[in-house]
C-alpha cells in the first residue's frame, strides 16, 4: 500500500529530526532543562553575618584577631611539642595533632569571609562551596575523633598506669590518628558526592559566612530527602558514639581517682584531664548550643552568627586551655618564647 506525500513528508521529518518524536522531544525537553540548571550554577552569594556596612570593619577586625590567635597560639603549641622531648608522650602527640586540626578547620572558612569583606563581594564559586563543605566536614569529624581517642588515653594512663606505655605504643598512636582521618575524610566525601547529584535553580543566597552543608540543601530545588536523612543518621552516629566513649572513659577514671588513697594523686590525676575536659565541653557545649539555637529561631541570620560559637571561637579558646592549664606545656612555651625573643 502507497503511503500519501503528507505522511511520507512526515516521515522524513522525523528521520532528519529526531527532536520532533514525541518522547524523545519530552525526554531531551528535561534533561536540557536540568543541564541548563546545572550549567547556570557558577556561584552561591554568602551573605555573612550582616547586611550593615558600617559593621563590615568591626567584623573583619574581629574575625581576623580571631583567626591570627588561633593559628599563632596552635603553631606555638606545635613547636613546643614538637622541641622538648619531655613531651613526646601519646598525650602531647594527640594534642599537636589536634592544634594541627584547628588551624585547618580555622583555615577552611574565616579566609574566605575576611576576602570577602576585603573585596566587597560575597560571591563564591560554585566548586569552591563543595570543596568548603568537604574541608570543614573532615575537619570537625576529626576533631570530634581525636577528642574520642584522647579520652581513651587518658582512661588508659590513670585507670591502667602500669600497661600504659605498652598500651598506647607508638604504633597504636599513630594508627588511630590515621583511622580517624580515613573515618572523617569518608564522612565528608560521601556527603559532597550526595550534594553533587543535586540541582539548583534560581535561589543561590546562602544565609551564612560559609557554606555550611545545612544552608546548601535548602537552595535545592530537587529531592533532598536522601541527603537530609544521611545528616541526621551520621549526626546521630557522630555524636552519640564519639560522646558514649567519652562517657564510659570517664566513669571508670572517675571511679578510679576516688579509689585513690592519697589527695596527691586524686588531685594530679583530675589536673591530667582538666585541659581535656574543657576541651570537651567547649566542643560539644557549643556545638549543641547552635543546634538547639537553630531549632528555636527561625531566623537564618541569627543561627549564623550563633555557629560563630563552633567554628571559630572553640579553636581559639582551645590554644589557651592546653598551654595555661598545663605546668608541663607553659614551661615548653616559655622556652620556644625565650628562643624566639633571643633571635628577634
Amino acid at each position: 500500500m502507497n503511503s500519501s506525500p503528507l505522511s511520507n513528508a512526515w516521515e522524513t521529518r522525523l528521520s532528519v529530526s529526531p527532536e520532533f518524536h514525541p518522547g524523545k522531544q519530552r525526554g531531551g525537553f528535561f534533561t536540557d532543562l536540568k543541564a541548563r540548571n546545572q550549567t547556570a550554577i557558577s556561584e552561591f552569594i554568602l551573605l555573612g553575618l550582616t547586611d550593615d556596612p558600617a559593621l563590615q570593619p568591626l567584623i573583619f577586625s574581629l574575625f581576623l584577631s580571631m583567626y591570627l590567635v588561633t593559628i599563632l597560639g596552635n603553631l606555638l603549641i606545635i613547636l613546643a611539642i614538637n622541641s622538648d622531648s619531655h613531651l613526646h608522650t601519646p598525650m602531647y602527640f594527640f594534642l599537636c595533632i589536634l592544634s594541627a586540626n584547628d588551624i585547618c578547620l580555622s583555615t577552611s572558612t574565616v579566609p574566605k569571609m575576611l576576602v570577602n569583606i576585603l573585596r566587597q563581594d560575597q560571591s563564591i564559586t560554585y566548586t569552591g562551596c563543595l570543596c568548603q563543605v568537604c574541608f570543614f566536614i573532615v575537619f570537625v569529624g576529626l576533631e570530634n575523633c581525636l577528642i574520642t581517642v584522647m579520652s581513651y588515653d587518658r582512661y588508659v594512663a590513670i585507670c591502667h598506669p602500669l600497661k600504659y606505655t605498652v598500651i598506647m605504643n607508638p604504633h597504636l598512636c599513630v594508627f588511630l590518628v590515621l583511622l580517624s582521618l580515613v573515618i572523617s575524610v569518608v564522612h565528608a566525601l560521601l556527603h559532597t558526592l550526595m550534594v553533587l547529584r543535586l540541582s539548583f535553580c534560581t535561589d543561590l543566597e546562602i544565609h551564612h559566612f560559609f557554606c555550611e552543608l545545612a544552608q546548601v540543601l535548602k537552595l535545592a530545588c530537587s529531592d533532598t530527602l536522601i541527603n537530609n536523612l544521611l545528616v541526621y543518621l551520621v549526626a546521630v552516629l557522630f555524636a552519640g558514639v564519639p560522646l558514649s566513649g567519652i562517657i564510659f572513659s570517664y566513669v571508670h577514671i572517675v571511679s578510679s581517682v576516688l579509689r585513690m588513697p592519697s589527695s596527691g594523686g586524686k588531685h594530679k590525676a583530675f589536673s591530667t584531664c582538666g585541659s581535656h575536659l574543657s576541651v570537651v565541653s567547649l566542643f560539644y557545649g557549643t556545638g549543641f548550643g547552635v543546634y538547639f539555637s537553630s531549632a528555636v529561631t527561625e531566623s537564618a541570620r541569627k543561627t549564623a552568627v550563633a555557629s560563630v560559637m563552633y567554628t571559630v571561637v572553640p579553636q581559639m579558646l582551645n590554644t589557651f586551655i592546653c598551654s595555661l592549664r598545663n605546668r608541663d606545656m607553659r614551661g615548653a612555651l616559655r622556652k620556644i618564647l625565650s628562643r624566639i625573643t633571643f633571635f628577634t
